[in-house]
């Protein structure tokens, strides 16, 4: 696994994708924040808050994550190099989580620069550090967990095909039904009685509860379990190739 995450981090960072997935996060959220005019700018609103970064964030995630996964598994098949993984003593666990923990791991590179903007924050408050620490810090944690949930969809989504774009689009659409889709449809009318529940299926009821600065183990564990089932159905979706190919 370490070996897998190893070649994936230098794969990110040698063909420039993860300074590109870097630099758009922070440049996207920055336009927004501090150069467009708006509701969002933060000099306009006149209200020292992470609001914008983190009503942004899912938005832009939506968008990097499955850009930075979509060659993950479609390359290699593409190019028929996942045979030579499959000759190593690995197995496709050791794949799947190697290339996830990599995907993780520049997640988690874009984030800590937008400590950043914490410190911005912080200094034009009135008074000065007047910032509601707990809720910012649970916020960060939740964007954390929402891009790894995005993460694995998109390492599922590129196991589907060896096309790059194909997995890229897929990836998008499972992402924005997993943030968006369930809110939509809880409202449908054969729904209604059961709307709370649906909602509770999406990441984004999961995400705003943590943004509250309440970390609740019930939410770490939706977006602990959401990761694994993906990256699980990722293996079945291997293991299946793997059986095609023998038989």
């Amino acid at each position: 696994m370490f070996a897998i995450y190893r070649k994936e981090i230098n794969g990110f960072f040698s063909s420039f994708t993860g300074y590109i997935v870097i630099v758009v996060f922070l440049l996207v959220n920055s336009l927004f924040m501090w150069v467009f005019p708006g509701q969002w700018n933060i000099l306009d609103s006149g209200y020292a808050g992470l609001g914008t970064l983190f009503f942004l964030s899912p938005w832009v995630f939506l968008f990097l994550v499955p850009a930075l996964t979509m060659r993950m598994i479609a390359e290699e098949k593409r190019l028929g190099t996942i045979e030579l993984i499959y000759s190593r003593p690995i197995t496709e666990r050791g794949i799947i989580w190697g290339k996830f923990f990599a995907a993780v791991t520049l997640v988690l590179l874009a984030l800590f620069p937008a400590i950043v903007y914490y410190a911005s924050i912080w200094l034009l408050g009135a008074p000065q550090g007047n910032l509601d620490k707990g809720a910012t810090l649970g916020a960060f944690i939740g964007l954390f967990f929402l891009a790894s949930v995005y993460a694995s969809a998109g390492i599922f989504a590129s196991s589907l095909t060896d096309n790059q774009v194909i997995a890229f689009i897929l990836a998008v659409l499972i992402c924005f039904i997993l943030f968006m889709g369930f809110d939509s449809f809880a409202y449908l009318p054969g729904l209604k009685s059961l709307d709370e529940l649906v909602i509770r299926l999406g990441i984004n009821e999961h995400y705003k509860s943590i943004s509250r600065g309440v970390i609740d183990m019930r939410d770490i564990s939706y977006f602990i379990a959401a990761a694994a089932i993906f990256n699980e159905a990722t293996r079945l979706v291997l293991l299946s190739r793997k059986w095609k190919k023998k038989s």
